[in-house]
């Protein structure tokens, strides 16, 4: 039998509450959880000597189950006669607990008789919509409600605090005759979902309590844990429940339904008070028949999160993929804030994992990770500038070894620059340095290029840390390197932070990259090689690396220009988007008659190789160019074995043209 309204209009109904009840019989029917969900919270604002009043108390086992644990002065109201009858039947030994058949909009009790007026869904249900006629219903609720309540005394409301409702609270309650609570009633939530679908609807208790005019507005808050948050305006708090209740939204909807192919969600949390999220979550689900195990949360280890395995959708993807899980939750721990242990963690995400399980998930969620540990992400330097904005230098832990990154804020996820620390013996005292030797897989790739061009003049646009520049310095036969940075900040980082060494070989001009194509190609400069590895810092464009206006016609046929007769250009392409990516290489094209393409397994980076010389890009010249730099890099001991991986750089080769 349904025993749901038809509409959200007959809650405020009398008639439909004395059907609903007589349909029920004397079955209690609990909107909000029971009292055992919400007692933690009533004890802190009702004492055992308060003289209480339960508005709307319906067949409610509540104001039961507070007198049975000491709270024997309660008074409840119900407009259906129904219920009352009911109620008193069901309660007659309790003696004292009075239940009477009254209008709460219309009460006959004194002023200030109550010390507390308790109402456990009877807003929600008298206020379906905010239209005049339901609006002035209210307004003499509340009016009601303030009469009857002594000073210092509380009105506790139980309620989901639909937009309409929470607004109408904040402008009857929010001044400075009232000190204004809301707190998130968590188990009642999670015993909600339990008795029903999985799905539940974030549950709130609201304290109001009345006083003499005070010095300034007291609004307070506590969405999580046991800390209060001192909230400066209505707004603040408005935004905070619509978080919640969003949140709640999306995660009703993934308990009920599976994301369909490569789609994934994510979600921010957050600690109260805090202006940056603790954790990000991305949740991904693949298709049943493929997956052994049901559920997980795979919580990554501080400073992994970069990298294309959890950093990426396609990684996430393919993580999940290979532990065969229905649905994964990939937790990443964001920066900025401490992590004592994995167990903490663990703890910490315990409620969202629950609140994240697939419909039909029982028993405990398996929490997966790297290791034991939470990892180490230690902060180096924290700055900005007018150009790349916020900045950060750390260094995090890697399979045993020390990598310092840096990243720009505005982009977390993606490393800017990246070297790996070791340590020597410099004096008879062990000193952390830099590894010149190691750099990036897509900067391995970009050197082969470098080295096809010989010993000559390289143009690098685009410093970073200064990685790829001193690896070629220290790499190859007395290169000339010309680096272009746009921001001086950056060449301050490197030199500081990456051991960025400038002298005749290697030089830095600060600069534009598209003036300095133009001036050098006005000058009749010659260069073996131009590389870009610069940063866009438009991410609207599916273009992360190079900016656009160094793929215009202008700058490509600067580029062509200040190359040497057998000169390549090397390009670092990170581009989302399918069709600007094919019209790129089609410009390209335009320019340059050869043309290969190294694309990076497990990453968003490609390598274009172009060049207009008499000698065409093939497998066997870009393999001798791979060795030669291996042999080079292996003789001036910057690496034990190789700097490129053969089998794998032939593998993502392309020849385009």
């Amino acid at each position: 039998m349904n025993l749901l309204p038809k509409s959200h209009k007959e809650f405020s109904e009398k008639d439909y509450w004395n059907k609903f009840f007589k349909k029920r019989g004397n079955k209690a029917f609990e909107w909000y959880g029971e009292y055992l969900e919400l007692c933690a919270h009533l004890h802190k604002y009702i004492k055992k000597g308060d003289s209480i009043l339960i508005t709307g108390c319906g067949n409610s086992t509540l104001s039961a189950d507070l007198y049975d644990v000491g709270y024997t002065n309660i008074t409840n109201i119900d407009v259906s006669e129904v219920v009352i009858k009911q109620m008193r039947s069901i309660n007659a030994n309790r003696m004292g607990m009075k239940f009477i058949c009254m209008d709460a909009l219309n009460m006959s009790f004194g002023n200030e008789e109550f010390n507390v007026v308790l109402d456990k869904g009877t807003l929600d249900a008298l206020m379906p919509d905010d239209l005049e006629d339901t609006v002035q219903r209210i307004d003499k609720y509340f009016s009601e409600i303030k009469r009857v309540l002594k000073p210092s005394g509380r009105f506790v409301c139980i309620s989901l605090l639909q937009s309409h409702i929470l607004k109408h609270l904040l402008n009857t309650f929010c001044d400075r005759s009232w000190m204004f609570r809301v707190v998130r009633c968590h188990e009642a939530e999670e015993k909600n979902a339990l008795d029903g679908d999985g799905s539940t609807l974030p549950v709130f208790v609201v304290v109001a309590t009345k006083f003499k005019e005070m010095p300034k507005l007291i609004l307070e808050a506590c969405m999580a844990g046991e800390k209060m948050q001192r909230l400066e305006t209505t707004e603040e708090l408005k935004a905070c429940i619509k978080s919640i209740q969003d949140t709640a939204f999306v995660t009703n909807g993934l308990a009920k339904t599976t994301l369909d192919g490569d789609d994934e969600v994510s979600l921010d949390l957050m600690q109260p008070g805090e202006e940056t999220p603790r954790y990000t979550l991305y949740v991904v689900d693949q298709k049943r028949s493929q997956a052994i195990n049901k559920y997980a949360v795979f919580i990554v280890p501080q400073g992994r999160e970069s990298e294309w395995l959890f950093g990426t959708a396609a990684g996430r993807r393919q993580l999940q993929d290979s532990a065969r899980f229905g649905r994964l939750v990939v937790a990443v721990l964001r920066r900025g804030h401490l992590f004592s242990s994995l167990d903490a963690v663990k703890d910490e995400l315990a409620h969202s994992a629950k609140m994240l399980a697939p419909s039909g998930f029982t028993g405990q969620i398996p929490f997966l990770s790297l290791g034991s540990d939470v990892g180490r992400r230690s902060r180096v330097r924290s700055g900005g500038s007018a150009l790349s904005g916020r900045y950060v230098v750390e260094d995090v832990d890697v399979d045993g070894d020390t990598h310092r990154r840096l990243l720009f804020l505005d982009n977390q996820f993606l490393v800017q620059s990246e070297a790996k620390l070791k340590t020597v013996k410099r004096k008879n005292k062990m000193k952390t340095v830099v590894d010149f030797g190691h750099i990036s897989l897509y900067h391995s790739f970009m050197c082969v290029g470098a080295q096809l061009a010989g010993t000559s003049s390289i143009a690098v646009l685009g410093l970073g840390g200064g990685s790829l520049c001193m690896f070629l310095k220290k790499c190859l036969h007395n290169p000339r390197i010309v680096a272009v940075e746009l921001d001086p900040a950056m060449l301050d980082v490197a030199k500081t932070d990456f051991e960025l060494e400038t002298d005749e070989r290697l030089q830095v001009q600060i600069k534009d990259g598209v003036d300095f194509l133009r001036e050098e190609a006005d000058k009749g400069q010659q260069y073996g090689a131009v590389m870009f590895d610069m940063d866009s810092k438009d991410r609207t464009l599916g273009l992360s690396c190079p900016p656009p206006q160094f793929l215009e016609n202008d700058s490509l046929s600067h580029v062509k220009k200040i190359l040497s007769d057998n000169g390549h250009f090397i390009l670092n392409l990170v581009c989302r988007d399918t069709q600007l990516q094919s019209n790129i290489l089609g410009t390209l094209k335009q320019h340059f008659k050869h043309l290969a393409s190294a694309k990076l397994y497990e990453e968003v980076n490609e390598i274009i190789f172009a060049a207009n010389g008499s000698r065409a890009y093939s497998t066997d010249v870009l393999e001798k160019a791979a060795s030669e730099l291996n042999a080079l890099s292996k003789q001036r001991n910057l690496v034990k074995d190789k700097c490129v991986d053969l089998k794998d750089f032939l593998q993502s080769i392309t020849i385009i043209s």
